[in-house]
Formats: structure tokens, C-alpha cells, sequence
């Protein structure tokens, strides 16, 4: 790794302002107190090992969870500055945990040319939030060491031995009082050590969780490949046009780039952003830049190569998207952010840097490997003439609906309220479900949409063939916001739009077929937490004289005969019904077990992970058999009831 020419001493801390809000307002610093908010912890110090990395002076961080939930992280990188600080009088390392918005991050005369998370806050922040922590240091040839509880300096930093090498060890509890839990989840953690180790080449990352003996987890990530490996990783399971990622390396200005792009046989598109190791999930900048430079490179050379004739118009942008995967990264020394959730970059230099970059290697590389440009412009094309075909399917649809009483489809028992935010339309499964549900309902807020029969698999299909659609058109129609690019999250009709189906294998396939459709061509309606499932009882138990108990889960069974023992009634005196659809309720129990909304149990789908997700979707409805075998066979022993 490269290593800038910058002293890292205590000249290079900045100190901004004090500590003193971190615990009383813990979500302006860290976004919440959730279980969300607790892996913030861990990534922040983590980071700062990172931070190290892309200076060049750290090959090697080790993260273990021990028993009781405690963090600790260590590394290799050159150990915080131990020298007594000028601004604040104590040591610089308990400056940096003890004063906010100390760190080698500010300024170009820094310590960092480029960082990542909280921009220097991170140290002083775990460290206000934790209820105890402890920092060991090795630099200069000695070990040194000081403790911390909620923020304040309980042991100063003091010389403990001697040490050969250099680096940094963090021990920290979270504190209970602040967060809701401290169960951390090693499959969250994994994931975002995994990213890290892509995005930061050569770099050795490790994870290990202690917490229970008897299955001690433990991974290590290492990635000479960087965004190579990371786009390989993203299409393991996937079919692939080139087999090895177009990869595109440069330092155009002050702003490095990093990109691998890699097509598959997919229709979808899948570009993930970076900023200093930051996934701007909103894009930006730099995104703009990758995506205008990829349509006039194809473009450039469909014409100069007479792939496309004169009278040929251009492939749009979506056009070339198709089925691409591709991960863009750029370190940007003062990184500016904007949108709803601060993960959209705003600094324009980054758009011109990106395509310098893509306009001169991309040229290249399509000159120097004519077969896979060939077939990749072959997609391109087809998926042209696809968007064309769906357009026309689409205006069609337009016109069918303008020639009608009503753009609504036929079947839909439309609510009498207007008014989206308190409105909910219920997707049901076959014609004798609805027919409860449209009786059971309430009819002021709730609608029903029935559906009969299978539905397109839209992981296999494109746009054209998804419009003209008999059984997703309701759908698109009911929701009626548009699909794919044309979607608009404010035009929707329902607030909550929920997936009720029979709680069997043909019913969890109905959902997963719905759900695939709503990630792929309505995915703002799961980021903005409007679709949902419901969850119809299993069992119904009853008894001459005693109220119906209604059962959701196996658990829920034992543990209302449990009950039922405790008041001295036999299990063989009650009569058990094992539903098996739906349509087996009459409208009274539809409603009081499932759509009646102070009772019912409702699961909302959210997408922690558009990474992850696309994985599943594509595992699951993909036309690979044996990596869908191999996710079957892992996670059998979970099933029990759909957990989404």
C-alpha cells in the first residue's frame, strides 16, 4: 500500500468541541440506539484500523466478540499518538476517546488523506456510549494502557511494558442503559467486514465470535483482488457474459477510483456506490459519472464498430444497464453529503474523475477484447428492443384503462376512503379467501385484491412480458404507481400494501413470487416500508363454553395447552383444527384473526441489505439449481413458519 507523506503525531489532532451531548442525544451521533446503532459501535473503531490501511500502515484487523457482548478490535496500524496533546494538556490518545471531533481526520495537513466514518467523532463517540473501555497502544517500543467508563478517564494512560511492532487494541462494553440490546448479530457484523475487506485491497480482516463455546463462528477476509473479487462475490450464483470483471484503477486529480464491472444474463441492474469505504445507498456524484461515461463508451464504440447502423438511435442507459453488476469506489479527502439519509455524495469533481477514468479505460478495454464487447452489445441491443416492446405493452395498458369506467381492475373491492396513508389493500390468495376477506373486511380503509393461480417468476422475465401479465397487471394497477423506472412512491393508493396467503408451501411461494416483483420492479415500496405479510393462525383450538384460542405458531399451541392445563382443562377435551388455506375461515374469523388491526400480526418487510437481498432473489428464483439446493439444505432447520 501506498504511504503518504504525513506525520502522524499529536500536531495532526485538531481539537473541534466538547463530549458533553454524545449520551443524551446518542441517535444524532450514531442513528439510533437500536441493534442498528450497537454495529455503528463496532464499525467506527473498526474504521479507524481502516483508516490506518489506506494510509498504508495497517495489513491486519482482528474483530472478536467475547462472552457478555464485549468488543474487542485489534490492529496493526502505528497505535495512537501518545505524546502529551498541545491544545488539551493530557495524552493525544485519551484526547481522541475522551474530546469529540479529535482525530488525525480534519485538514489536509492531517494525518489521513482520506477516512471513513464518523470523520473523527468515532473514538470519543463508543467511548461516551460504552460503559466501560479500555485502549492498549503499541508504539515507540513500549505498551501503554488507560480505561475509560461512560466517557470519563478512570486510569490515564500509562506505560505497562515493552512491545515490539506497533498498533492498537479497543476493549469496550456498550452500555445497557443507552441501547436496547447488546445481543450483537455475527451474520450483520460478517457481512460489513466482508465489504470492508473488498473495498480495501490487501487488507487481512477477521471476525470471531466467543459467545458460545460449544460453536465458536469465525471468518477471515482477504481480498488482493479488491473490487474484482467483490463484483465475482456479488454474481457467484449467478450466469456471467464476461467471465472475468472489466476492472478499472486510477487517480484522476485527488480522487482515487476503483471500478469492476462485470454482465450477467440477468435483467436487473446492480451498481452499489462507495465513498471512503461509505455505501452511498442513494448514489450520487460519482454514480452520475459512472453512468454517463458506460452509455457513451457503448455507444461510442456500437458506432464506430457499425454495431449500430446510421439509422439505428442510440441504447439508452437502462439499455445498457441491463444485467450488469458493478461496484464503483472513490476516497474523496472532503467528502460532502446530501439526501434524505446522508448517503448521497454531492461533490462534483467526483462526476468528472469517475468518467476521465471510465472514458479512457473502458474504451480501451472493449477495443482489446472485441468478443466480450460483442456480447455484451448483443444484450444491449436485445434489451432495447425489450424496453421498446414494454413500452408499447405499456401504453397499451394506458389506453385499455382510459376506455374503461374505472383504471382499476375488476376484481378489486376498493375501499371507501381516499386517503393512502390511512388505506390498506390485502393481496389474497384464490377466489374463496377473497370472497371472506371482501365479507370480513372493514370497508371504510380496507380493500382486497384477489389472485388465482401462479404467477410470472419476473427474475426470468423481462418488462414487455411482465406488463402484459394477467396476474401481475391487478397488481400494478391496484398499487397504482407504475412499475420499474417509471415508479413513483407518492402516486400510491395504499399505505400499506399486505401479502395475505395460505400458510403452506404453494402460499410461501406466492409470496416469494409477490415479494420478488415488488423488489425488482417496485423496490421504494420496500425501502419506504409499505409492503407487509400477514399471518394467519395454524391452529384454532375449541371447547363447548370456552372462547376460541387461535395458535400462530407451534410454540403458540404448547403454549396455550400449557395454559389450558394451568385452568385444569385436558388437551383431549379440545378440539383442534389445523388450518390448512385460508378459504377454510368464514369472514368472522378472517377478520377477528388476521384483518382486524388491534389483533392481528402483521410482518413488515424491510431491506436491511439490498446486497443480501438481491442474493436471496436470485438464489431462490434464479435459474441456478445447486446453489438454491445448497440454500435449502442450510437453512431447513429454521423453517417452521415464513420469517421474512
Amino acid at each position: 500500500m501506498e504511504k503518504y507523506n504525513h506525520e502522524y503525531g499529536a500536531e495532526q489532532i485538531q481539537v473541534l468541541e466538547g463530549l458533553e451531548a454524545v449520551r443524551k442525544r446518542p441517535g444524532m451521533y450514531i442513528g439510533s440506539t437500536s441493534v442498528r446503532g450497537l454495529h455503528h459501535l463496532v464499525y467506527e473503531i473498526v474504521d479507524n484500523g481502516v483508516d490506518e490501511a489506506l494510509a498504508g500502515f495497517c495489513t491486519e484487523i482482528n474483530v472478536v466478540i467475547e462472552k457478555g457482548n464485549i468488543i474487542r478490535v485489534t490492529d496493526n496500524g502505528r497505535g495512537i499518538p501518545i505524546e502529551t496533546h498541545p491544545k488539551t494538556g493530557i495524552s493525544t490518545a485519551e484526547t481522541v476517546y475522551t474530546v469529540l471531533h479529535a482525530g488525525g481526520k480534519f485538514g489536509g495537513d492531517s494525518g489521513y488523506k482520506v477516512s471513513g466514518g464518523l470523520h473523527g467523532v468515532g473514538a470519543s463517540v463508543v467511548n461516551a456510549l460504552s460503559t466501560w473501555t479500555e485502549v492498549e497502544i503499541k508504539r515507540d517500543g513500549g505498551l501503554y494502557k488507560m480505561k475509560f467508563e461512560k466517557g470519563k478517564t478512570t486510569q490515564k494512560l500509562e506505560k505497562i511494558g515493552e512491545a515490539k511492532g506497533t498498533g492498537t487494541k479497543v476493549s469496550f462494553l456498550a452500555d445497557d442503559t443507552i441501547f436496547e440490546s447488546l445481543d450483537y448479530e455475527y451474520e450483520v457484523l460478517e457481512k460489513r467486514l466482508r465489504e470492508i475487506a473488498f473495498l480495501t485491497k490487501g487488507l487481512k480482516i477477521t471476525i470471531e465470535d466467543q459467545r458460545d463455546e460449544e460453536e465458536v463462528k469465525k471468518a477471515e477476509f482477504h481480498f488482493e483482488g479488491g473490487l474484482n473479487s467483490f463484483v465475482e462475490y456479488l454474481n457467484k450464483n449467478k450466469e456471467t457474459i464476461n467471465k472475468k470483471p472489466i476492472y478499472i484503477e486510477k487517480t484522476s486529480g485527488d480522487i482515487p477510483v476503483e471500478i469492476a464491472i462485470q454482465y450477467t444474463t440477468n435483467y436487473s441492474e446492480n451498481i452499489y456506490s462507495f465513498v471512503n469505504n461509505i455505501n452511498t445507498v442513494e448514489g450520487g456524484t460519482h454514480l452520475e459519472g459512472f453512468k454517463r461515461s458506460l452509455t457513451k463508451v457503448f455507444n461510442d464504440y456500437a458506432r464506430t464498430h457499425n454495431i449500430l447502423k446510421e439509422k439505428d438511435p442510440n441504447l439508452q442507459g437502462e439499455d445498457i444497464r441491463e444485467g450488469i453488476t458493478a461496484v464503483i469506489s472513490v476516497k474523496v479527502m472532503e467528502p460532502q453529503f446530501e439526501g434524505q439519509t446522508k448517503t448521497k455524495l454531492g461533490n462534483s469533481e467526483a462526476t468528472g474523475a469517475v468518467m476521465s477514468t471510465m472514458n479512457e479505460y473502458l474504451a480501451t478495454f472493449l477495443e482489446e477484447n472485441p468478443a466480450v464487447a460483442k456480447a455484451i452489445l448483443e444484450k444491449c441491443i436485445s434489451a432495447s428492443r425489450a424496453r421498446v416492446a414494454a413500452r408499447k405493452a405499456r401504453e397499451l395498458v394506458r389506453r385499455k384503462n382510459a376506455l374503461e369506467t374505472s383504471t382499476l381492475p375488476g376484481k378489486l373491492a376498493d375501499c371507501s376512503s381516499k386517503k393512502p396513508e390511512e388505506c390498506e389493500v390485502y393481496i389474497v390468495e384464490g377466489d374463496s379467501a377473497g370472497g371472506s376477506a371482501k365479507q370480513g373486511r372493514d370497508r371504510r380503509f380496507q380493500a382486497i385484491l384477489p389472485l388465482w393461480g401462479k404467477m410470472l417468476n419476473v427474475e426470468k422475465s423481462r418488462a414487455d412480458k411482465i406488463y402484459n401479465n394477467d396476474k401481475l397487471q391487478p397488481v400494478i394497477l391496484a398499487v397504482g404507481a407504475g412499475i420499474g423506472a417509471d415508479f413513483d412512491i407518492t402516486k400510491i393508493r395504499y399505505g400499506k400494501v399486505i401479502i395475505m396467503a395460505d400458510a403452506d408451501v404453494d402460499g410461501s411461494h406466492i409470496r416469494t413470487l409477490l415479494l420478488t416483483f415488488f423488489f425488482r420492479y417496485m423496490r421504494p415500496l420496500i425501502e419506504n416500508g409499505n409492503v407487509y405479510l400477514a399471518q394467519p393462525p395454524l391452529y384454532k383450538l375449541s371447547k363447548k363454553g370456552m372462547k376460541d384460542i387461535y395458535c400462530y405458531t407451534d410454540e403458540d399451541l404448547d403454549k396455550a395447552f400449557e395454559e389450558l392445563n394451568e385452568k385444569g382443562i385436558a388437551r383431549d377435551s379440545v378440539s383442534i383444527q389445523r388450518y390448512k388455506g385460508l378459504g377454510e375461515m368464514n369472514p368472522e374469523q378472517l377478520w377477528e384473526t388476521t384483518m382486524n388491526p388491534e389483533d392481528r400480526i402483521l410482518i413488515k418487510v424491510t431491506m436491511e441489505d439490498a446486497i443480501k437481498a438481491d442474493e436471496i432473489f436470485t438464489i431462490l428464483m434464479g435459474d441456478e439449481v445447486e446453489p438454491r439446493r445448497e440454500f435449502i439444505q442450510t437453512n431447513a432447520k429454521y423453517v417452521k413458519n415464513l420469517d421474512i
